[in-house]
C-alpha cells in the first residue's frame, strides 16, 4: 500500500483519488472547495479542506511523508506553481504535475517537475489514432516519443513467423505479447518462429514513429 496525497477534486483528481483507494492504496484528498471534498470524503482515506499555495497548511497535514503527491490543479496557473513549489520545499520525494496547456507544461519543466501529465492532450490523441485506424484497439501513452498498442494480426502476417516479419528491423517495434482469443493463450516474450494465426492480437512496444509507419504498412 502507498501513500497518495491528490490536490485539486476536479474530475481529473476526482477519479484519479477515489480509483487509487479502490485499488488498496492510501489516498488524502485535499482541495478549497468544501462541496468537493464532501462528495468524496467516503472514497479516500482523508478528505480536507485546505489550501495547497499555504505552506503551513501543508506541512501540518504531514504531506511530506507521502509516496506521491500529485498537483491536479489546472484552472489556476499560479496556484498550480505554489503548489509544487510548497511539496519541493517540505521534501516531498515524488511530484506528478498535471498540465493545460504547453506554456503551464514549460513552467512545471522549470520547476524541475519530471512527471508531468496532460490529461485532454493524451486523451485526444489517443482517440485521434483509434479514429484513424480502426483496427488499433488500444493506445497507450508510454513514454515521450514511444507507446504501446494492441493491434490484431493483420492479414498480410497470418501465417508467417515473427522471425519472418521481422517489425523489429523494418519498424524498430518489438512484440512484447501475443493474446489468443482468451487470455490464458496469452505468450509473452513470444519465441521468433511463432506462427501468427487469424484473430490473435499484437501487444507492441516502440517509438511512435514506427509505430505509425507500421500502421500504415498493415492499412495496405
Amino acid at each position: 500500500m502507498k501513500q497518495f496525497l491528490i490536490i485539486g477534486l476536479g474530475n481529473f483528481g476526482f477519479y484519479l483519488a477515489t480509483h487509487l483507494y479502490r485499488k488498496g492504496h492510501d489516498v488524502m484528498a485535499i482541495d478549497k472547495n468544501p462541496v468537493l471534498v464532501q462528495s468524496i470524503k467516503d472514497d479516500v482515506t482523508q478528505a480536507v479542506v485546505a489550501d495547497a499555495t499555504d505552506a503551513g497548511t501543508l506541512k501540518e497535514l504531514g504531506v511530506k511523508n507521502v509516496d506521491t503527491a500529485v498537483v491536479g490543479i489546472g484552472s489556476v496557473l499560479g496556484d498550480s506553481i505554489l503548489a509544487v513549489l510548497n511539496l519541493q520545499e517540505l521534501g516531498v520525494a515524488h511530484i506528478v504535475a498535471k498540465a493545460i496547456s504547453d506554456p503551464h507544461k514549460k513552467v512545471l519543466e522549470k520547476l524541475g517537475v519530471e512527471d508531468i501529465i496532460f490529461p485532454e492532450k493524451d486523451t485526444a490523441l489517443s482517440m485521434a489514432r483509434q479514429l484513424d485506424n480502426p483496427n488499433l484497439i488500444d493506445y497507450l501513452p508510454f513514454m515521450e516519443g514511444y507507446g504501446i498498442i494492441e493491434l490484431p494480426v493483420p492479414g498480410k502476417f497470418v501465417g508467417k513467423t515473427l522471425k519472418q516479419i521481422n517489425l523489429t528491423n523494418r519498424y524498430g517495434v518489438q512484440i512484447v505479447a501475443i493474446k489468443g482469443l482468451d487470455a490464458e493463450h496469452t505468450r509473452f516474450s513470444p519465441h521468433a518462429d511463432h506462427i501468427l494465426n487469424q484473430g490473435e492480437i499484437l501487444i507492441l512496444l516502440g517509438p511512435e514513429k514506427g509505430l505509425d509507419t507500421l500502421k500504415t504498412a498493415t492499412k495496405k
